[in-house]
């Protein structure tokens, strides 16, 4: 091949320049592809601190954590003198990027009001306490020597504890929801160390908007506005009008058994023993064990 020939004969096909055959042409077009490929094709290997996510609700705010999870690998990790990490120097609190944490809407985090939004998380170990930020600029990423106290969003202190067993690779957790979904924890563990902060949101003026505008457009709404106003000690009465409007709509048992709830905090005793009766007579008929034991235990109460 004459590849100077080619490279002055700019107007002609790169198979008529070569003058090939067809046999060449398919071998040239099968070594241009598979020059293509080895161009664009990269090594994969594992990352030595791969990429996670944990992401929960919390009442109806959706909190997320992006972090890297270095391991152990024989290090020793947090103490006073030939550690990864001594006390009272600030960590990115995981590899590569450093940590994010997002909240979808404005919340409490170890009691400081916090704005909805993305945060990187910086730390501060201690000995048996240790510091935790809440930093509000994303550009500096793990880059801890750019670190500004000016942006802060949060700045806090809490407990570390030791733990019997050791954590091989850092791992962030979202866990110790509260029953009425008010609250959770977010644990940071490694090595032998656990450290744990709260975190608040408030739902109530999101469910009474919802609530409100839901409860016009569909009556079937009515069950859970009334239900949500008996366990947040809101206008009983108006939780009453609402049960007895589902009920009226749709007497099943599940419907009956809430009406009993709220008439008993309504004062309302023989109301409330009469739906309970109602309720798990029809949850019998259903083979519905459940609300036959919760009618049984809410009867025991109106006696």
């Amino acid at each position: 091949m004459n590849v100077r020939r080619f490279l002055k004969a700019p107007n002609a096909s790169i198979f008529t320049a070569l003058k090939l055959t067809t046999t060449m042409k398919n071998a040239l077009l099968l070594l241009l592809f598979v020059m293509g490929i080895a161009a664009t094709a990269q090594v994969q290997t594992p990352q030595p601190s791969p990429a996670a996510s944990v992401y929960t609700v919390v009442g109806l705010t959706d909190v997320k954590i992006d972090y890297s999870r270095p391991s152990l690998k024989g290090r020793k990790i947090f103490g006073e003198k030939d550690v990864m990490y001594p006390h009272g120097t600030i960590w990115r609190t995981g590899a590569n990027a450093g940590t994010k944490i997002s909240f979808s809407d404005d919340v409490k985090v170890e009691g400081i009001v916090v704005p909805k939004g993305e945060y990187l998380i910086f730390t501060w170990p201690g000995a048996t306490e240790w510091t935790v930020s809440l930093y509000k600029d994303l550009a500096i990423g793990g880059n801890t020597s750019a670190y500004d106290k000016s942006k802060e969003a949060a700045n806090f202190k809490v407990k570390s504890e030791k733990l019997t067993a050791p954590v091989e690779t850092f791992t962030i957790t979202i866990g110790d929801i509260a029953a009425d979904s008010k609250s959770a924890k977010v644990q940071l563990a490694w090595e032998y160390t656990s450290v744990k902060f709260k975190i608040e949101v408030d739902y109530d003026a999101k469910v009474m908007k919802s609530i409100e505008a839901n409860t016009k457009v569909n009556p079937g709404n009515y069950l859970q506005a009334a239900v949500y106003y008996l366990e947040n000690g809101k206008d009983i009465k108006q939780a009453l009008d609402w049960i007895n409007k589902a009920a009226a709509e749709n007497p099943a048992f599940w419907v009956l058994y809430q009406k009993a709830r709220i008439q008993k905090a309504a004062g309302d005793k023989a109301g409330a023993l009469a739906s309970s009766k109602a309720s798990w007579e029809g949850a019998q008929k259903a083979g519905n064990r459940d609300y036959q034991s919760m009618n049984e235990e809410l009867q025991k109460t109106l006696k």
